[in-house]
């Protein structure tokens, strides 16, 4: 008998394109707020909502995903003790 718990796994080339993407809109974020024509407090602004807008968007995550590892995991009558 298999004592895996059946969850599926992400693979190695979709957990890369997810760390490319975000490194990629990070870095355009970046390079747009420091091209644009606006004075120096403005794009300081702009940087310090997009670093906290990144890290809400993590606790957010986060929070969703182990509210439906506590909803999924009901006990199943066949089940290893």
């Amino acid at each position: 008998m298999s004592d895996t718990t059946g969850k599926p796994q992400n693979t190695a080339a979709f957990y890369g394109q997810s760390v490319a993407s975000f490194a990629v809109a990070m870095a355009a974020t970046a390079i747009g707020i420091f091209k644009l024509h606006a004075d120096a407090w403005v794009r300081a602004f702009l940087a310090i909502a997009v670093l906290y807008l990144v890290t809400s968007a993590f606790t957010l995550a986060k929070v969703i995903r182990d509210r439906q590892d506590a909803q999924t995991r009901a006990y199943s009558p066949f089940e290893k003790l």
